[in-house]
């Protein structure tokens, strides 16, 4: 059942009605939130404005369908929305001329109350979780000829539509399609995608829509109040963000941050009975994190563990932090947000200023990995605690353009006098520990924390950058691409070989500079291992960029082509002609350069030359 909110109690005993006339507590059965502020009419729906003013206009211009179908989250009002529209189908003061279906209901009429109470012959609602066959849809189909009884209109309300059988949808076909006059249908469902498009394109739909928060945190005040409840507003704050704009899911745990805090909702109250982390906590976490401070980070999520939190729930409240500085820093006015605390708003917006947009976009990413496995984990608060690592080694992956800039000013260095000592942050700085890599642009000169309001023992800790040696022995000279493919040969690393021989389109090559385009299917890596490589080879510093340039062919495919004119050229030789034409299917397999005799040294032609005399027998040659 669908139930959201409602402003009108439907039951004595409730507040504003006389004490006289309220029984006795013993004899009052107790009713849940989400049932005694239920809405009975149209004005009392939150958040579903759009649906009203439509139907509003159908009322008024008369032009009222055969069947609508609600959709929506659980709990935004379906089967509510549902028995409220039966109402202003057949809604008739007493007393008053008739005046036809309405949304404006401002008294009881005749046929309300047992509407209201499900009781009214007229309107009649069907379960199709448990009723889903063929022959629940008859009993609907051979009633639907009769005229009501007592009210305008006849009307049927299948709640969990989808739950249907293929066969009974199939039955529903025609009937939709063509019912009565006096027939109305009203269908509600949570799943829209598992009803068939043959009974969708048969009705009129409404999209129900989440409750904003602002919206819903202003109701749960309202009725706080009415049920003369205090509560604070970080509690009421809490309830509405695990509702998720769920009104009846807001009223049930509003009932039960009550019941748990015997008659007063308090924030702490409410974060023990969800098992949350305090929202300040969680900023204290996040920042510990971005900043490097490791120890301090697992002081907080441990202490927040033994306090009752989830380290899952916490992960999630943490990556819905980075979230909010995230929209705190982008999107202006997202600080007058109800539901977010003092804390949340005030030191949100000092990290909005202070953060880039790409270490938020890395701290989300990283978050969000780790949701799962801390859900999976056999130890969850292990698992969290490695994923607090990886935010606060967040260093150790620089962005590509900050690794563009540092390798530039590294050769920069190598090259210019005095090379042989290394220029402060060069080389170092992307092994250091910390969240170095999650920095203003442009780099500063020493990695150091994206918080550097208080320094990280791992940073300071970090090992000094490594002397450069005073001198590297001079290693071949490759002029030319094919130098490096040769000594790659010799090096024995016959894997990067066949690489810069298959996958490599050069587009530039100069002394300490190779620009290419990387072939579709070769492996993403080579620019990196060619780099290394080359390193080691020369002793001096390598650039080798990938490229989008078309570039050469690479070495491959140019002595394919080779080899292909050596055998055309031999093929288009007239001896070989002669023995192709005799030899019916024979094929030209390989052509190899022959050495003269008595001399070492190769020779030009090709392996059928002009001066080869012609064989005696050419049945006795071999092709």
């Amino acid at each position: 059942m669908d139930e959201t909110h409602g402003t009108f109690p439907d039951e004595p005993g409730l507040p504003g009605m006389p004490a006289a006339s309220a029984p006795a507590t013993a004899a009052t059965p107790y009713r849940v939130l989400a049932r005694k502020y239920r809405p009975q009419t149209f004005d009392d729906l939150i958040g579903q404005g759009a649906m009203v003013r439509t139907l509003a206009n159908a009322f008024s211009a008369n032009r009222i369908p055969q069947a609508w179908m609600l959709t929506g989250v659980r709990g935004v009002g379906k089967t509510t929305t549902a028995r409220i529209l039966a109402r202003g189908l057949n809604y008739v003061r007493t007393g008053q001329p008739d005046t036809g279906p309405t949304v404006s209901m401002p008294e009881l009429g005749q046929h309300c109350q047992a509407i209201m109470e499900s009781r009214h012959m007229d309107v009649l609602e069907m379960d199709a979780a448990s009723h889903t066959g063929i022959d629940d849809v008859r009993g609907i189909i051979d009633g639907i000829r009769y005229a009501p009884v007592s009210a305008r209109y006849k009307v049927y309300i299948v709640d969990e539509v989808h739950m249907l059988s293929e066969k009974a949808f199939n039955a529903f076909l025609k009937t939709l399609e063509e019912p009565p006059p006096h027939a109305k249908f009203v269908f509600a469902t949570t799943e829209i995608r598992k009803v068939p498009v043959t009974i969708l394109s048969r009705c009129q739909r409404f999209d129900l829509r989440r409750v904003e928060a602002d919206v819903l945190s202003a109701h749960l005040k309202k009725i706080c109040a009415a049920e003369g409840v205090e509560a604070e507003d970080e509690a009421l704050a809490a309830v509405t963000r695990a509702a998720e704009g769920s009104v009846r899911d807001a009223l049930s745990l509003l009932d039960q941050a009550i019941a748990h805090g015997a008659g007063a909702v308090t924030a702490a109250g409410v974060r023990d009975m969800l098992g949350l982390a305090d929202r300040s906590r969680i900023v204290d976490l996040f920042e510990a994190a971005m900043r490097g401070d490791i120890p301090a980070a697992f002081a907080e999520i441990r202490a927040q563990y033994d306090a009752g939190a989830d380290p899952a729930v916490v992960l999630s409240d943490l990556a819905g932090f980075t979230h909010l500085v995230t929209r705190l820093k982008l999107v202006p006015g997202a600080e007058a947000d109800p539901t977010l605390s003092e804390a949340e708003r005030v030191r949100g917006a000092q990290f909005a200023g202070r953060l880039p947009v790409r270490a938020l976009s890395r701290a989300w990413q990283i978050l969000l990995k780790a949701l799962p496995e801390v859900q999976a984990a056999p130890r969850p608060l292990a698992a969290a605690e490695m994923a607090i690592v990886r935010l606060a080694y967040a260093a150790d992956l620089p962005t590509p353009d900050e690794a563009l800039r540092q390798l530039r000013a590294d050769i920069a260095a190598s090259e210019s006098p005095g090379a042989g000592t290394p220029r402060p942050g060069g080389g170092g700085a992307m092994a250091s520990h910390g969240s170095a890599a999650l920095q203003m642009a442009p780099p500063p000169p020493s990695p150091r924390p994206v918080l550097a309001s208080v320094p990280s023992p791992a940073t300071a800790s970090a090992p000094a950058p490594r002397p450069t040696p005073a001198a590297v022995p001079a290693g071949p000279r490759l002029g030319r691409f094919e130098d490096v493919v040769a000594q790659a040969e010799a090096a024995r690393d016959i894997a990067l070989k066949v690489a810069l021989e298959r996958d490599v389109h050069l587009v530039r090559f100069e002394e300490g500079r190779i620009e290419f385009r990387l072939a579709p299917g070769g492996r993403q890596s080579l620019a990196n291992d060619l780099a290394r490589a080359l390193d080691a080879w020369t002793g001096r510093r390598w650039v080798v960029a990938v490229s989008k340039e078309q570039g050469a062919p690479t070495l491959a495919e140019n002595s394919r082509a080779a080899e292909e004119t050596r055998h055309q050229n031999a093929a288009a030789h007239p001896l070989v002609r002669e023995v192709l034409s005799r030899f019916p299917g024979a094929q030209i397999v390989d052509v190899r350069d022959k050495a003269p005799e008595g001399d070492g040294a190769e020779s030009a032609s090709e392996s059928v030359g002009p001066a080869a005399p012609p064989p005696e027998d050419p049945e006795d040659d071999d092709n």
